[in-house]
């Protein structure tokens, strides 16, 4: 499994944004239609997504599988950079963010999902 990088590595940039789709069709359907993009599978649920302007491992975006009860929380999954993830989860605690995934090992570091006051999901991952 290839190793994941950011693409703006500064403490609080948004590395990635990954969109929610209940079909695999659109993935395959849009390396025909954007030859410039690469479409990298990390297993039966997640895409991510590289350009052609991008070299080595970064990661441009993804594309998550999901039912149709998994989209609840809606719009696009937005991943922050942190330099030290478990200052950012205590921070995020502290602030009412409501941890709903992780802190949890994935290809390139660590990371965790959360909700914000409003309901909307996000999530940090720094480098291991």
């Amino acid at each position: 499994m290839p190793s994941t990088t950011s693409v703006h590595p500064d403490p609080g940039a948004t590395s990635t944004v990954t969109c929610v789709t209940r079909s695999r069709v659109p993935v395959a359907r849009s390396t025909d239609a954007a030859p410039r993009a690469e479409f990298v599978p990390y297993g039966p649920g997640y895409a991510r997504i590289r350009t052609a302007a991008e070299s080595g491992e970064d990661e441009a975006g993804g594309l998550r599988l999901a039912e149709a009860a998994d989209v609840s929380r809606g719009g696009p999954f937005v991943l922050l950079f942190s330099a030290d993830l478990d200052a950012t989860l205590a921070a995020v605690q502290s602030a009412g963010g409501q941890v709903v995934e992780g802190p949890y090992e994935f290809p390139g570091g660590r990371r965790f999902h959360f909700l914000d006051p409003s309901g909307n999901e996000l999530g940090v991952w720094a480098t291991s």
